[in-house]
């Protein structure tokens, strides 16, 4: 319910106001779990990535190029989430008092390379591409992450195509990226 209205409203305009109003809660009960907005805002942030941890651990036995496709779909079926999380996880690092959510961030991360980074590192081999599985998990998440940015330029949008078109292209490119390091 919060993300919806974090991505409808913006991290400016959205208050804790309109998250109680939402939730049909007093504003109070939200300073009880959480000390400020931004406390909020990352706690949506980490339960994203649990969100995203999960479904990748559920998957333990999928082909690399389904973990692959699984990534990319994941992040450009709802760019705009994609774009503002990674644009208030920046602006939130920033702010003092966060440090314990971000260790919390960051141990969830690292549970979720550890999924990733065998399978990569057994798709590269296989490949016979010279790739690290890092250089290749990062140029996973710029080619992702770029193709979300267009995916909310609606200029872009006319000019590519339509969204599942674009989706399923950058698909097939994150897909190729290995042989491109032959």
């Amino acid at each position: 319910m919060t993300a919806c209205l974090l991505l409808e409203h913006g991290e400016t305009e959205l208050t804790l106001d309109m998250v109680a109003q939402a939730l049909d809660i007093a504003k109070g009960t939200i300073y009880k779990h959480f000390k400020s907005k931004n406390e909020l805002y990352l706690n949506l942030l980490i339960k994203n990535q649990l969100h995203f941890l999960a479904l990748l651990e559920a998957q333990s036995n999928t082909p690399f190029d389904q973990y692959v496709s699984y990534f990319v779909g994941y992040h450009l079926d709802q760019p705009e989430r994609t774009v503002l999380f990674h644009f208030l996880e920046e602006k939130l690092s920033q702010q003092n008092g966060l440090q314990q959510q971000f260790a919390t961030l960051y141990q969830i991360r690292r549970k979720s390379l550890k999924v990733l980074i065998p399978i990569a590192e057994a798709h590269l081999h296989y490949a016979n591409s010279k790739l690290t599985p890092r250089d290749y998990l990062a140029s996973l998440w710029a080619l992702t992450y770029g193709a979300a940015l267009l995916l909310n330029s609606s200029f872009y949008q006319r000019y590519l195509g339509s969204r599942h078109t674009l989706k399923q292209r950058y698909i097939q490119q994150a897909l190729q990226i290995p042989s491109l390091a032959l």
